[in-house]
């Protein structure tokens, strides 16, 4: 329970929750119909790209990650301080690709719903970055606070 409590037994519940509105809506998209979103059919297609960039940001965010890859906030005794890839201009594009997809999810079902639960489980994702980054900065001292300083946690910096 590396990421506390609150993260631990919430995150992964919100993010179930997404996920079953999700698949609802792609097996059969009138069970969803009562949390329609009325959105320009220029705005629904505005998700099929931030589809894609997420796709490809996530593929190249993974690639980049390596053997680093954890599915809590735990540094493994061999870890190492990824700063290559997307992880030059910031600390965090995994979770950046995860609010492009969960965006395109929203635009394209046009559904309240998922803009719901995929705006929560964004939420405690920034919750738990901050966990995450104490882990780090444990782990790395100084050269994670270096990092920190030339890069933003979901933004590149100017």
């Amino acid at each position: 329970m590396h990421e506390g409590p609150l993260v631990y037994f919430t995150l992964r519940p919100v993010g179930a929750l997404f996920f079953a509105g999700l698949i609802a809506y792609l097996v059969n998209p009138s069970v969803m119909r009562w949390a329609f979103l009325p959105l320009p059919g220029k705005v629904r297609a505005l998700g099929v790209a931030a589809g894609i960039g997420g796709g490809l940001l996530m593929t190249w965010a993974l690639r980049s990650l390596g053997r680093n890859l954890t599915d809590t906030v735990v540094t493994r005794e061999n870890h190492t301080l990824v700063q290559t890839g997307p992880y030059r201009w910031v600390r965090h594009p995994f979770y950046d690709a995860v609010a492009l997809l969960i965006l395109s999810a929203v635009l394209i079902a046009s559904n309240a719903f998922l803009l719901l639960t995929g705006a929560a489980a964004l939420a405690l994702i920034w919750i738990r970055t901050k966990r995450e980054e104490e882990l780090l900065l444990a782990r790395f001292g100084n050269q994670y606070r270096a990092y920190m300083i030339r890069t933003g946690r979901f933004l590149p910096k100017r």
